[in-house]
């Protein structure tokens, strides 16, 4: 049995990856592997009813596996239209229903998180704070001690200062999910999107409550609030791209 003989016998036995390397040792081995049959039964196994059809899809099977075996590497975004130096946050918590905070903060204020947290925080949430993911975090001055057996809620809204227009992010919503150990109390609201993303949705705004314990039962001191949209948004780019999204009014 001669050595294409071989390889031809053992091509076929391979895993596409495999196959692929041996594309790039020789010359003779390029020529071998390239043939289209041993594509299509890789391509047979992964999606057999695409092999139905006397010819391809696409130019060949090699093509067609090469394209779609796994998932594409996220593409590099493009820089976002808006920035937030053109924002401004309206953020707004009650206690009950009386008026605890009311604060406009510019959108690069709330973009850098640049402040200290305090002393004597929960080893949890500084790791958390001190993190290298994206975060958007306010501090709250003054701080205030709030009971958690009270209902706590939160509207926030977003201006546009280049044209002039508001955005919904959160519509009166309540703190319901305290996390003791992490000293985050979290509320959340779905985004209304524009329609010109018909197909975009179930994406969700949390916002959180940043506190420390008193040391009497249920009851706490906030002393900041973070702000994030991590179901689709982890960096600054992709946060301009979701707000850019907002149904604008």
């Amino acid at each position: 049995m001669s050595c294409d003989e071989v390889w031809k016998a053992v091509f076929p036995l391979l895993e596409g990856t495999d196959l692929a390397a041996c594309m790039v040792v020789c010359k003779q081995w390029r020529e071998i592997a390239s043939d289209d049959y041993f594509w299509k039964c890789l391509c047979a196994n992964r999606w057999p009813s695409i092999c139905k059809q006397p010819s391809p899809p696409t130019v060949t099977y090699y093509k067609l596996f090469k394209t779609f075996y796994k998932r594409q590497h996220r593409r590099t975004l493009l820089p976002p239209r808006l920035s937030f130096k053109d924002l401004e946050f309206y953020i707004d918590i009650w206690v009950e229903e009386r008026l605890i905070l009311s604060e406009v903060v510019p959108g690069p204020v709330l973009q850098k998180g640049s402040w200290i947290p305090p002393p004597g925080i929960g080893d949890v949430l500084r790791f958390h704070l001190e993190g290298p993911e994206y975060k958007m975090t306010l501090p709250v001055q003054p701080r205030f001690a709030v009971s958690l057996s009270q209902t706590i809620t939160v509207s926030v809204l977003i201006g546009r200062k280049d044209s002039n227009k508001v955005a919904c992010i959160i519509n009166k919503s309540g703190f319901d999910y305290i996390d003791p150990t992490a000293y985050r109390a979290h509320a959340f609201d779905y985004l209304d999107f524009s329609p010109l993303y018909p197909f975009v949705s179930g994406i969700r705004a949390w916002i959180s409550l940043l506190f420390m314990d008193l040391g009497s039962v249920g009851v706490i001191e906030v002393f900041g609030i973070e702000m994030d949209f991590c179901d689709a948004a982890s960096s600054e780019e992709e946060v301009l791209w979701l707000l850019d999204m907002l149904d604008w009014k």
